[in-house]
């Protein structure tokens, strides 16, 4: 919410004592009880004679391409020739002979240190310029120079006070977050309230204040409301007589252009400044166009709205609609309609302020994408208190600024209608549950007085107090709000910050080191680490060429998206990286190894619902599993992507692409920090290539998959070729508390070389592993160094040399002994493969 300070310290009564309070000072106050300032804008002030002058003259100047008058401004006897108006060169055409304007006269410096002075242009001589909105630092609007309203000063009234540009009172703009739960926090009577407690100073409530209308005498409108419409509340009240070109006062014209809000018309910027200032969006109609009494019901279907941005739209029956005899004129708390705008014609005004269902109007809003102030306030909830006091503000001001009549008929309806407001339950709380929650030995009296601030009503008992909150603040329904309501307005900072002491032989567990350990290793290796979506798209899954009974298929969905194109809960963490990988790529990256550690959702059947478990005890072990129930399986995976090359060109060397087997190899790096060793078999698993694709095993335990994503995977999601992938469940990998320590001997090796003539169809992998079990306790290593296919080795079939290392760990082995265990691995490899030396 945007608010200029000046406006925000209207309804507190801020003494002299009470401290600096300049617009920072404002800003660190709402800080100290919760709210978050984002910026606080200052209002740039002006130096130098900036003055009101009434344009006498306009001569237009065709000979150019683009608009361009010669004005005769009238400045009184600020102008650099007193008897004489000021001659101003200007491109601007929203203004007429007559019209009061702000001159720059040579001299001034506007904000951003733009210096004013006299110059020749368009062969004449501009003595100042005509000032747009956003040249004097009052907003981003120009389209045109600021026109004021008749009457507000006379020709030579120096500008910059009026204005608020003064440098002697400084304003600012102060942009505060609210958060969803805080919607009256959205106007100036909430955050005034909220000003006040933090300066504990007396408030004023601006819905208090008597407008001094006629009393109400009948309706002012014939108003239905039908129970299911979703409408609390709905006041109605006529004015008539309004006077179509009465302008907005500038001083309401200034305060909702720094809120952010443009200025239309007398009758509109009424219904923006009382909403900003008490909360309460209001809407204004035409009540000549109005026909018949006004319905508040859910759409039906087929019915269409034209809203106000001339767009036809489609009713859903979830849509409140406000109607007449003709149908739909307005969607409930997002925009009105077309049919019944108010124009610079209207002279007799129907002044609505309604409250809406938060939901229904969030809903609203994002089916039509049609977000608002007004919406925003009313899916944050609007006080339904203050409605009558809205129309009446609004009515006061046209009535004063409009020379309208305010007839004294008024429509209260709904079931939130004034005397029928359904009391909230009371809330009892012990006195003392502030102090127990912070930690802090509150003064006596402290929880009472902070809550009447915020405007509980507050018994005190024997045993607490009972707590009635105010209409304006639903958030506070259990003694949890009351005490967070206590321990903000006290100050975050009283509450000490200690640690507990760590018990000895705690900290992280062993699973919890492991996988930190996983992260380093793969960080060591040369991956960089990524925080992907955990969602995914439908359409991946089909890009991936699964089956249709494939696991992956069964997926959580999610109920509320964030992205309604990834509904899915990721049951793979492939999706993810290989987005990071297409993200990357389009931005000029070409060699990349990206790697990332976490949860997938693998549901094994339909999910029941979860019961509802209160925070008055702590949940029984019952709840606790029933709670655990319906959740998915959410093993832990660490899944990594390359693209490009692996080792880059350079005057060292060719360097060489990514492959397959650097997904094997980060498969290993990831199994040797938990001690385990990985048995490589070929397998067929999409999305991997079916000639490329290695199954993962620890002992007979699948643990995942490695090698070259299948080329119609990489067409469909815009890959790189030949990009290689790896997934592993960290859950099925064993975790040990000691880890083998490699031990060295020292004794010497015996080095020896066999080179095996096998089919082309044994796996390598296979043909290692009968060779590790034949040599026997000897061999301590087998390597694979070179592999051939020829006609010297004949059809269908291929040479493999391996690099054999025998040792014993007590003596020093002769030749003879690694020779008989070579020609053990030899034989059971033959035996197994039909494998021969070549």
């Amino acid at each position: 919410m945007r608010v200029p300070a000046s406006w925000l310290v209207e309804p507190v009564a801020l003494a002299d004592s009470a401290g600096d309070q300049s617009a920072d000072a404002l800003a660190e106050a709402l800080i100290r009880v919760g709210f978050e300032v984002e910026d606080v804008e200052p209002v740039e002030p002006v130096s130098g004679p900036l003055v009101i002058g009434r344009v006498l003259e306009i001569e237009e100047l065709a000979e150019f391409k683009k608009p361009i008058r010669f004005c005769r401004v009238d400045v009184g006897t600020r102008g650099s020739d007193a008897d004489q108006p000021q001659g101003v060169v200007c491109g601007a055409t929203n203004f007429a002979v007559g019209d009061l304007v702000v001159a720059a006269l040579p001299g001034t410096t506007l904000p951003g240190g733009f210096g004013i002075a006299a110059r020749k242009t368009y062969g004449r001589t501009s003595d100042g310029m005509l000032c747009a909105l956003d040249e004097l630092g009052l907003g981003e609007d120009h389209s045109g120079i600021l026109v004021l309203p008749p009457g507000t000063a006379e020709p030579g009234d120096d500008a910059v006070g009026l204005l608020g540009l003064d440098p002697e009172a400084p304003d600012a703009v102060l942009d505060i977050a609210v958060n969803p739960d805080r919607g009256y926090a959205l106007s100036v009577r909430g955050m005034g309230r909220e000003l006040a407690c933090a300066y504990d100073a007396a408030y004023g409530d601006p819905a208090a204040i008597d407008q001094g209308l006629p009393a109400a005498t009948g309706d002012g409108w014939p108003v239905r409301v039908e129970p299911d419409s979703g409408c609390r509340r709905f006041v109605a009240r006529r004015v008539t007589g309004l006077d179509p070109t009465a302008p907005t006062p500038w001083w309401m014209r200034r305060r909702i252009l720094l809120a952010g809000i443009r200025p239309i018309s007398l009758a509109v910027d009424v219904t923006n400044y009382v909403m900003l200032e008490l909360g309460q969006p209001m809407h204004a109609y035409d009540a000549a166009r109005v026909t018949g009494d006004v319905v508040v019901r859910r759409a039906r279907t087929d019915e269409k709205l034209t809203t106000l941005d001339d767009v036809s739209r489609a009713l859903d029956p979830d849509d409140v609609a406000v109607c007449d005899e003709s149908g739909p004129i307005g969607l409930a708390g997002v925009m009105g309609g077309a049919s019944t705008e108010v124009t610079h014609a209207t002279a007799d005004v129907l002044l609505e302020a309604a409250t809406w269902d938060p939901a229904s109007v969030a809903r609203a809003a994002r089916r039509h994408k049609l977000p608002s102030e007004a919406a925003r306030r009313f899916e944050r909830a609007v006080d339904p208190a203050v409605a009558r006091a809205a129309t009446d503000l609004a009515a006061a001001l046209l009535e004063r600024y409009g020379g309208a009549t305010v007839e004294s008929g008024v429509t209260d309806a709904g079931p939130f209608a004034a005397g029928t407001d359904p009391a909230a339950p009371p809330i009892r709380m012990a006195l003392d549950l502030p102090d127990r929650v912070a930690g802090v030995t509150y003064p006596r009296g402290a929880s009472v007085r902070r809550l009447v601030q915020v405007g509980c009503a507050v018994d005190v008992e024997s045993d607490g107090v009972s707590v009635s909150p105010p209409t304006w603040r639903p958030d506070l329904t259990r003694p949890a709000d009351l005490v967070e309501e206590v321990l903000r307005l006290e100050g975050y900072e009283s509450i000490p910050s200690q640690l507990p002491a760590a018990a000895a032989g705690t900290g992280l567990t062993l699973a919890q080191r492991r996988r930190r350990q996983v992260s380093r290793a793969l960080a060591d290796a040369g991956y960089q680490e990524v925080l992907p979506s955990p969602f995914m798209a439908p359409t991946v899954l089909d890009a991936f060429g699964l089956d249709d009974d494939d696991p992956r298929r069964s997926a959580v969905r999610l109920a509320n998206p964030l992205d309604a194109d990834r509904s899915l809960v990721a049951t793979t963490l492939l999706p993810g990286l290989l987005d990071a990988v297409v993200r990357n790529v389009s931005r000029g990256l070409r060699d990349l190894a990206l790697f990332h550690v976490g949860q997938v959702a693998r549901p094994d059947g339909t999910p029941g619902p979860a019961p509802e478990v209160g925070v008055e005890s702590r949940p029984t072990d019952a709840q606790i599993a029933a709670l655990l129930g319906p959740l998915p399986a959410q093993p832990l995976r660490v899944g990594a992507v390359l693209t490009g090359a692996w080792e880059r060109p350079g005057w060292w060397g060719e360097g060489r692409p990514a492959t397959w087997a650097d997904a094997i190899d980060a498969a290993r790096t990831v199994a040797a920090v938990y001690g385990a060793e990985l048995t490589v078999t070929a397998d067929r698993h999409a999305p991997w290539h079916p000639g490329r694709c290695a199954a993962l095993h620890v002992g007979d335990v699948l643990v995942g998959h490695a090698g070259e994503l299948h080329p119609k995977v990489l067409e469909e999601l815009g890959l790189p070729a030949r990009t290689c992938a790896v997934e592993l469940e960290l859950d099925r990998l064993p975790v040990t508390e000691v880890l083998a320590r490699p031990e060295v001997s020292a004794f010497p090796p015996v080095l020896l070389d066999v080179a095996l003539v096998v089919p082309v169809e044994a796996p390598v992998a296979a043909v290692q592993a009968a060779l590790t079990d034949g040599g026997g306790e000897l061999l301590e290593d087998v390597r694979l160094f070179d592999v051939y296919s020829g006609a010297q080795v004949g059809e269908g079939r291929r040479s493999l040399a391996f690099a054999l290392r025998f040792r014993a760990p007590d003596r020093t082995l002769i030749v003879e002994e690694a020779s008989v265990a070579r020609d053990a691995a030899v034989a059971l490899a033959g035996e197994r493969h039909g494998a021969v030396l070549r």
